[in-house]
């Protein structure tokens, strides 16, 4: 194993405080692997807390900012944060106007979020939770029931964080997100495995022209193994399950993503591909191409597809001011 690192035992907390040293616009406790917006909580504002295993980065500390999190809680890698972390974030930005709690579909983030939310009433916060399942690639896997949540997380932060900056009550700032949750839908590909540090060794094995279509971000199977292809079929194949699963028409928001090792010039390679495969069906309104939910130094990607509304696409240009994602301030 080759990493830059000091110990795998300290991998979440010495990024954390490198996080801390690189942007003075968080608030990074060490001591809770929780990190706030400074200054948090704004009065009468929603607050947005999001949070799971760390090896996904940006997400989700990097997306802590102006337009999207109020706070973020991070797990040891691929690992979910437990319910004091979660408890300690939601207080912590907890303006009056409740808390919303953006939880991707896997077991564990599900159960802890569920607890620290009851945590939160008995205190007397208001707290809601909006569950991402936007994964067509299977409908169960070993961390989770149903679908899993990749992708959309972005997309659900951004425009739910959006719509809470304007002062929406916790009810639209809900609704919004289940909306985007389910407007929104994923697939993933990985050509490599990545290592979590405290494993030391690759999650599974791939030959040399071997790829996983539908593979998970914690390294979960796919659908099935196939040989390597060229971008245009690999490509097809993840816009065909995603298209047999949801209308693509009309105005969209496009991501190609990369999953932590992928050159830029080939995530690049993968949505022109994607622009063409879409030409003549649908417009790409919006996009990003870059590494936005990571696993580690997999090599791959991942294609997410979020249909949009006038109201959606106005909430995805308002301004945002992140580590991870930055515009129109």
């Amino acid at each position: 194993m080759k990493k830059l690192i000091n110990s795998p035992d300290t991998v979440v907390t010495d990024a954390l405080a490198g996080m801390a040293a690189a942007h003075p616009s968080l608030s990074v406790d060490l001591e809770n692997r929780v990190i706030t917006r400074a200054g948090a909580p704004t009065a009468g504002k929603v607050g947005l807390v999001s949070g799971g295993g760390s090896g996904h980065e940006p997400l989700h500390g990097g997306f802590v900012g102006y337009g999207m999190l109020d706070a973020a809680c991070a797990g040891e890698v691929f690992t979910s944060p437990v319910p004091d972390q979660m408890l300690v974030a939601t207080k912590a930005v907890n303006g009056g106007a409740g808390v919303l709690h953006v939880v991707k579909n896997y077991t564990g983030d599900i159960l802890n979020f569920a607890m620290a939310a009851e945590l939160a009433d008995d205190e007397g916060i208001e707290v809601s939770s909006v569950v991402v399942n936007d994964d067509v690639a299977v409908q169960d896997s070993l961390y989770t029931a149903g679908r899993r949540g990749v992708g959309a997380t972005v997309f659900v932060e951004k425009m739910a964080g959006a719509l809470a900056e304007r002062g929406a009550p916790l009810t639209e700032v809900a609704a919004l997100a289940a909306e985007v949750n389910e407007r929104s839908r994923s697939f993933g590909v990985a050509l490599t495995s990545c290592t979590v540090p405290a494993a030391g060794k690759p999650t599974f094995e791939l030959a040399d022209q071997e790829i996983e279509l539908g593979i998970g971000i914690h390294g979960e199977p796919g659908r099935t193994r196939a040989a390597l292809a060229p971008a245009r079929d690999i490509v097809a194949t993840a816009m065909d399950a995603i298209g047999s699963d949801m209308p693509l028409d009309g105005d969209l928001l496009v991501m190609v993503n990369g999953m932590g090792g992928t050159p830029l010039i080939e995530l690049y390679i993968a949505f022109d591909e994607v622009s063409r495969y879409l030409a003549g069906r649908a417009r790409i309104a919006r996009n990003l191409v870059g590494n936005y939910i990571t696993s580690m130094e997999m090599q791959g990607f991942s294609v997410t597809v979020c249909r949009l509304t006038d109201a959606l696409a106005e909430l995805w240009d308002a301004p945002v001011e992140t580590p991870g994602l930055r515009w129109g301030r």
